[in-house]
């Protein structure tokens, strides 16, 4: 472990390419010991923001920083930053080995690291075969292992999962959290957010370059209301003794139903039971992230952007 804490911080990022804003006004921080998911949909200032905090392009105003700096100013960056950015140019006639001897000799470190990285992506037995004939999913773990060369404390991969075949997205979920689990920082970026989901502790989602939301991805699913669906013997009843209860979003559906927002299941149940209504079948329906994530980034979020965010007025249309 290098000394740093690894935190990314991003500050009132804003990147304008002429007319065009790709990046507005960006905050959010990744600290060291989980792995973060930069989601977005295509289009929304993903790539520009990590080009960005990579010293690749420059930012029109505000900061991004790695360990309290700039990359320009970092020293040895490949020590302190591995990065994926898109799926690498492999020289096809290069065994996996010499590729990545050609990287450690041009960040400083011994040759004896690439047989090490090779390791840890899975790739041993393939370090003396030429890149060229490699499919997609071992160009991808050839490209993470490239980024771990210099033992980073931070690692930052666009769109990891592309390409991978299940297994290998197996491997990169067990990979990333137990890299995040030896105290460093991993930020991965993506645009469906179901690819992400298991691998992920918190979220910043970002939508036309703003933040739409930032923060642990357990509160987003806890901010999404839930709805019960309960089918009673006397709707009229039960909606009455729901509504005394204090229950106002309550919507009889066309097949007898009731679905009510903002309660469990047990206290619907439990409604029932004091109005002596009897209940033949309930079911709570659980938050889908996925609907979740198309409302915020479509701009279709009625209700608020949970804090540190408050999503911002106007602009969304």
């Amino acid at each position: 472990m290098h000394d740093g804490s690894g935190l990314i911080a991003v500050q009132n990022l804003t990147k304008q390419f002429g007319s065009v804003t790709a990046v507005q006004n960006l905050s959010f921080t990744v600290s060291p010991g989980s792995v973060t998911g930069f989601l977005g949909p295509n289009g929304a200032g993903k790539t520009t923001t990590l080009r960005m905090l990579l010293g690749l392009v420059k930012p029109t105003s505000g900061t991004a920083t790695i360990n309290g700096r700039p990359f320009h100013q970092l020293g040895r960056p490949g020590r302190v930053v591995g990065a994926v950015l898109e799926a690498q140019g492999f020289h096809p006639n290069r065994t996996a080995r010499n590729h990545l001897r050609v990287y450690a000799s041009a960040i400083g470190v011994p040759d004896a690291q690439a047989d090490q990285v090779l390791g840890l992506v899975g790739l041993s037995t393939a370090a003396g075969r030429n890149v060229g004939g490699f499919s997609l999913g071992m160009k991808q773990r050839m490209a993470v292992a490239t980024a771990l060369l210099g033992d980073p404390q931070v690692l930052v991969l666009d769109e990891p999962a592309n390409g991978l075949d299940p297994e290998g997205i197996a491997w990169l979920r067990n990979f990333l959290q137990s890299f995040a689990r030896m105290g460093r920082t991993v930020l991965i970026s993506s645009h469906l957010l179901a690819e992400v989901e298991q691998t992920v502790d918190q979220v910043v989602i970002v939508s036309r370059g703003q933040t739409m939301y930032y923060g642990p991805l357990e509160h987003l699913r806890q901010q999404q209301q839930r709805r019960v669906f309960v089918q009673p013997s006397d709707v009229g009843a039960l909606a009455t003794a729901l509504r005394e209860a204090g229950v106002q979003a309550l919507e009889q559906l066309p097949d007898g139903r009731l679905a009510v927002s903002g309660v469990d299941a047990k206290q619907v149940a439990d409604t029932a039971l004091r109005a002596g209504v009897s209940v033949y079948g309930i079911q709570e329906e659980q938050a889908d992230l996925e609907q979740i994530f198309f409302r915020l980034t479509s701009g279709q979020f009625a209700g608020h952007a949970p804090a540190p965010y408050q999503q911002q007025q106007g602009g969304w249309a």
